[in-house]
């Protein structure tokens, strides 16, 4: 694959778009919103979504002193009552405060910041809910579930001034933030092609009836906006991502990482590939009846200027990126130069590529690696974080517009400043979800 004359974007390129000298560490610019914290102001804390995730980031928040964490919400009582009892253990009383409905938790004028912890299909609601009430947010990847949730959360967090954070915390990682500083520097030149390989994608199984859901789930609200599902305990906790209505699979799972890294990398936190090509989606062979994810799946996507990225399931990485990991980013540079990035670290075509010492006027990322401590000195300084949300939407949407293109098994042409496919008004019917129940994202 040859390389385009403007495949990459060189670091000179990057800092003008970005508004940013020429050297040092980066600076983001200041949001326009509440005023910033003092020094020793505690930030306060609820969570919304108290599952495994959920309950794992609070517990960073629990360790912080200059935080505290008020409230815990769920519409499941048992993992409402797990959030509560760390909270209350941490701080040796019983004054947290437990809901089944995110808005009573919002409205409470003594929250600074809500954690979103919920499956993906809640995320936009809860996420654009607290942006109008001046809430500071830390939510999971990938923030929506469609590609009009991830334009409606951006807009909401820019129009209301908040500090956001994506869950994307491989953006605090040293390692991938030293890959991503290798290619935003130019040290193998021009990018003309990117792997990202991520898990494989479904799960099979076979049930005969679906039973009651227990008195402790509030099993409407848990639906919410979606489609109605018949309750399932399988479909519930970690499994409710191999059901497309509730989540998006391990690729919309893992995109928010490696295909979130490539991003970074490149410089494309405010675009999006210009097209996409369907490759592979197919699903299990076992016989199934409680889950529609693909289990393998492909599809390659055209960048401005040429670059390609290819998503894929790990068997369809080539044999280059499998001898390094699993999963991952493989970036190709000039003169057959690469560089791959996983949680294992850094590998390259060339030893020395990892040993790099940056220069003073190289461009570089700041060094906090606490993702939600990142989030909390944002909220002091108004400055915004290194997973925003418009970074957030736009390393969703790879996976979104890929799984549009493979459904439909057709070759799409996309717009990525108006976030429209190009002269199809039919397949734009798809860029978002009829919700039910009389939930929407308008105020």
């Amino acid at each position: 694959m040859t390389a385009s004359k403007h495949a990459t974007l060189t670091r000179r390129s990057f800092m003008g778009r970005m508004g940013m000298a020429a050297t040092g560490t980066v600076v983001f610019p200041n949001l326009v919103g509440r005023a910033a914290f003092g020094a020793n102001e505690k930030i306060t804390f609820g969570l919304v979504g108290c599952g495994g995730q959920g309950r794992h980031v609070m517990g960073n928040a629990l360790r912080m002193k200059d935080c505290h964490v008020l409230a815990v919400c769920d519409v499941n009582q048992q993992n409402a009552a797990k959030a509560k009892a760390m909270v209350d253990t941490t701080y040796g009383d019983e004054a947290c405060a437990v809901y089944e409905d995110y808005r009573e938790l919002i409205a409470r004028e003594d929250i600074d910041a809500v954690i979103v912890g919920t499956p993906d299909h809640w995320h936009a609601l809860v996420c654009v809910a607290a942006a109008r009430a001046k809430k500071d947010i830390y939510c999971e990847k990938p923030i929506p579930h469609d590609l009009l949730e991830g334009r409606a959360v951006a807009n909401a967090v820019k129009e209301n001034g908040v500090v956001f954070q994506v869950g994307s915390m491989q953006r605090s990682h040293r390692k991938m933030k030293e890959a991503c500083q290798l290619i935003r520097n130019g040290y193998i030149g021009e990018i003309s092609h990117i792997d990202v390989g991520l898990p494989n994608g479904g799960h099979a199984e076979w049930v005969d009836e679906s039973p009651k859901a227990p008195d402790y789930l509030n099993y409407e609200m848990y639906v919410g906006p979606a489609e109605w599902t018949p309750y399932h305990p399988e479909r519930l906790d970690w499994n409710w991502r191999w059901w497309m209505k509730f989540g998006g699979s391990q690729m919309m799972d893992w995109i928010g990482h490696h295909g979130d890294i490539a991003h970074m990398s490149m410089g494309w936190d405010e675009t999006g590939p210009v097209k996409i090509e369907p490759r592979r989606w197919e699903f299990s062979d076992e016989r199934n009846n409680l889950y529609d994810s693909p289990a393998r799946y492909e599809f390659m996507c055209t960048y401005a200027g040429g670059t390609t990225l290819r998503v894929g399931s790990r068997e369809e990485m080539p044999e280059l990126f499998r001898k390094c990991d699993d999963t991952g980013t493989l970036w190709h540079g000039e003169k057959d130069q690469w560089i791959f990035v996983s949680r294992g670290g850094i590998q390259a075509s060339d030893k020395k590529l990892t040993k790099i010492k940056f220069k003073d006027d190289d461009f570089l990322f700041r060094r906090q690696g606490n993702h939600l401590r990142d989030l909390v000195e944002c909220m002091r300084s108004r400055e915004t974080t290194i997973a925003p949300a418009e970074a957030g939407h736009r390393s969703a949407s790879i996976g979104h517009l890929g799984k549009i293109a493979c459904e439909l098994n057709a070759t799409l042409e996309w717009d990525p400043k108006a976030e429209r496919f190009v002269n199809n008004e039919a397949v734009n019917s798809l860029l978002g979800r009829k919700y039910r129940g009389g939930w929407s994202l308008e105020a």
